[in-house]
């Protein structure tokens, strides 16, 4: 059984939601899962630096602000530098996700960030797999209708509590995220 470890920072709630159907996907694949989530002083402790070792998968997660990912996901990034370092987290199975209140809200850049500290870090990274629903016929909760290749990206409206956002068809293509990393993490660690 691979283990899959989410990291992640959220602001008000919304990418909270994110991770939980990103880990719901990769529990219902058969991966041990752990959230855990960056408190609002960019911090984590130190039992979860452990589990972060001892994961099969990191998937990172931030919401986009401004262009990039939170300060306090920043924090984060910053404070692994001493798994860089050792390259501790060599070979392990790495993707990314983040939520805005637009339908670009240049989440890419943020997906780019969370990607350069995985290859930082020599990690092996994990797009979506998934094709966009991009035909005239696509409704909002198609499944990736942001059209992500390269990580997971999730819409909340701007005046969305976490329980109306992200939507309902970001969150079934977060499951499927999920379910595709701890199936890729488990091929590399049968």
């Amino acid at each position: 059984m691979s283990k899959v470890a989410i990291v992640f920072h959220s602001g008000y709630g919304h990418t909270t939601k994110a991770a939980q159907a990103v880990e719901a996907g990769a529990a219902a694949a058969g991966a041990q899962t752990e959230l855990i989530q960056i408190s609002a002083e960019g911090s984590i402790n130190d039992a979860q630096w452990a589990s972060l070792a001892a994961a099969d998968a990191i998937v990172f997660g931030s919401p986009t602000y401004m262009g990039t990912v939170s300060w306090q996901f920043k924090k984060f990034a910053d404070a692994s530098s001493k798994q860089w370092f050792t390259q501790q987290w060599k070979d392990k199975i790495a993707a990314g996700f983040t939520n805005s209140a637009t339908m670009n809200g240049d989440k890419l850049s943020t997906l780019h960030t969370l990607f350069t500290l995985a290859q930082q870090h020599s990690m092996i990274w994990v797009g979506t797999g998934l094709m966009p629903a991009n035909s005239k016929a696509a409704q909002r909760n198609d499944i990736n209708f942001v059209g992500s290749f390269a990580g997971l990206m999730t819409q909340s409206p701007s005046d969305a509590s976490p329980d109306e956002g992200p939507l309902p068809g970001d969150l079934e293509t977060a499951k499927l995220f999920g379910q595709r990393i701890a199936q890729v993490a488990q091929r590399f660690n049968p």
